[in-house]
């Protein structure tokens, strides 16, 4: 039988106009949308999370080139994760490489039949690629051997 893991792992796309969270299940094997904030209202929303689930761990999509190489985006997060780690330093930061997440993310709303307009609403792509990231993040984890 398993143990049940009563703290969550967030899953974050970081984006200058929108954020994408993700949570996952209790279990830890499936992320969730959570929805998008401001790049303002992140630390809002982690607190809540925090508040309603617990949070042990936050991952953060890391913007690097096809080549593994920094780009501006790269040094935007960077700063990003050193305020998540002043705001919430009793919880785990990670970054984990986030190339082409949007992009699939997008491909798996076509899929799902969502129209373009759809998909933009609600920073639905931001949401999806968050679970996407937090997904990848919990499988390799999951698979790793005890």
């Amino acid at each position: 039988m398993s143990t049940i893991h009563k703290k969550r792992i967030l899953g974050i796309d970081y984006g200058t106009r929108r954020v994408g969270v993700a949570k996952s299940d209790p279990f830890r094997g499936f992320a969730q949308p959570v929805g998008t904030c401001s790049p303002d209202g992140v630390a809002g929303v982690i607190e809540k999370l925090r508040a309603e689930d617990g949070v042990e761990t936050i991952v953060v999509g890391y913007p690097l080139n096809s080549d593994g190489s920094r780009n501006r985006m790269t040094a935007v997060v960077d700063r990003f994760v050193d305020e998540l780690r002043e705001a919430f330093p009793d919880v785990a930061i990670e970054r984990i490489d986030e190339h082409g997440s949007s992009l699939e993310a997008g491909r798996i709303l076509v899929e799902a039949g969502t129209s373009r307009k759809e998909r933009r609403r609600k920073g639905r792509l931001d949401a999806a690629a968050a679970c996407l990231l937090l997904q990848s993040y919990l499988d390799t984890a999951n698979s790793a051997p005890d």
